[in-house]
């Protein structure tokens, strides 16, 4: 596997890390439960990390030296790609030919790496692209900076030279087909995983809040990921202005927190949301906590009277499905893969659009109603309990499989014919 741009060690909900990093490491567990090894290649961010470190029992995860370790953004490592991929072949070089037997690239920087070891190594290339340039500069949240033309051209090539294209929903798939030419033969749907061991309603509300300081009786309404235009918490915040508005006295009882770091675009203005709560009025009742460990994000997920998703672009909503996977409802944006994430009326809402007043409707349902909020809790489980990560990992394994049968074909017809 390769992951360029961000560690499978590094904490969801700081810098890049994200959903990426949680697909990277569940996926690459559970396929070595299945008895396929796995290594992951990434970018060594700092000195002291070691080599190699091992993951889990069959998952190896191997730094590579490629640019300086620190203050490099994402933007920056194109020009980085190069000293990656001789990390990785100087890897390679190292071992008995034939060591590995496909390599699977996550996003497009790392597709690019990926292309270049399938074709030298002969073997099957299978991609993710998690997020797609024509399909984020479709969608942008206003101010925010569309992704680059480089982008879409390295986008481009790696659909052309991948064996297979995993996409996380039938209509991120449709996308690839549509924006970049895929062959739909080639394109394989497999719904990311959630963790139900970590993520799952546990002891319940009450105890979480105790855990977290929170008060019982308070309607608290979370946004859990990365702060960034793209994931949008402003539309929470302003969705809060207008519940207050509405009703000054539900100010006794709410309580917003936004757990997670600035990223991506948002760390050209670190302090946009803070400043935005304060323009708003709301700073009493909005509390901004920085990234948190998975285990500790799930409690706040149990803690929550809600969890709010109004991200512009999501190309699945891994958050969506953790939250309910932990007995929580969810109000997020009818985009991307959070229609399949969340069912619509059952465990959750979703909204059209972006704009905060239906966002506050939606929650004031919530506020108004306790049973249908319990009712959506337990439906947003039952849900939730059908993504496990073994899925996911037996899908993925079956697409490896497919990829390397059609390898083998094409080599022979190719013999056969010189």
């Amino acid at each position: 596997m390769l992951s360029v741009h961000t560690s499978p060690l590094h904490q969801p909900g700081t810098g890049d890390a994200g959903g990426m990093n949680v697909y990277i490491v569940e996926l690459a567990k559970q396929l070595a439960a299945l008895g396929i090894e796995v290594e992951v290649f990434t970018r060594a961010t700092t000195a002291a990390l070691e080599p190699t470190v091992e993951l889990a029992p069959g998952v190896l995860v191997r730094h590579v030296e490629a640019g300086p370790y620190e203050g490099l953004a994402k933007e920056d490592l194109p020009a980085q790609l190069c000293a990656f991929t001789h990390g990785v072949m100087r890897a390679w070089a190292r071992h008995r030919p034939g060591h590995y037997d496909l390599v699977h690239s996550h996003y497009w920087l790392s597709g690019q790496v990926g292309w270049l070891a399938a074709e030298r190594w002969g073997v099957p290339l299978v991609h993710a692209m998690h997020t797609m340039a024509k399909v984020k500069n479709a969608a942008l949240a206003e101010g925010d900076t569309p992704e680059p033309a480089a982008r879409v051209i390295g986008e481009t090539q790696i659909v052309r030279a991948a064996d297979r294209l995993v996409a996380n929903t039938a209509e991120e798939a449709g996308e690839l087909v549509h924006h970049y030419g895929a062959d739909p033969a080639r394109t394989a749907v497999v719904h990311p995983g959630v963790d139900l061991g970590r993520f799952r309603p546990a002891d319940g509300r009450a105890a979480a809040r105790a855990r977290l300081g929170l008060p019982q009786k308070a309607f608290i309404p979370l946004f859990a990921g990365r702060i960034q235009p793209l994931k949008a918490p402003d539309i929470l915040l302003h969705a809060t202005r207008a519940l207050l508005d509405a009703d000054p006295a539900l100010r006794e009882r709410l309580v917003v927190p936004v757990v997670g770091g600035p990223s991506g675009t948002g760390l050209a203005k670190p302090e946009r949301l803070q400043k935005l709560a304060a323009r708003l009025g709301v700073t009493d009742v909005v509390r901004f906590h920085p990234p948190v460990t998975q285990d500790v994000l799930a409690d706040w997920y149990r803690a929550a009277s809600v969890l709010v998703m109004p991200s512009y672009s999501e190309s699945f909503g891994l958050v969506a499905v953790e939250a309910q996977a932990c007995g929580t409802p969810v109000v997020a944006a009818a985009v991307g893969g959070l229609p399949v994430a969340v069912r619509d009326g059952v465990s959750g809402f979703l909204v059209d659009g972006h704009r905060p007043p239906d966002y506050a409707r939606a929650l004031r349902r919530l506020i108004d109603d306790g049973a249908l909020a319990a009712r959506m809790g337990a439906a947003a489980a039952r849900h939730a309990s059908g993504f496990g990560w073994d899925t996911a990992a037996a899908a993925t394994a079956e697409v490896y499989a497919e990829a390397a049968a059609e390898r083998r074909r094409h080599l022979r017809s190719t013999h056969v014919h010189r």
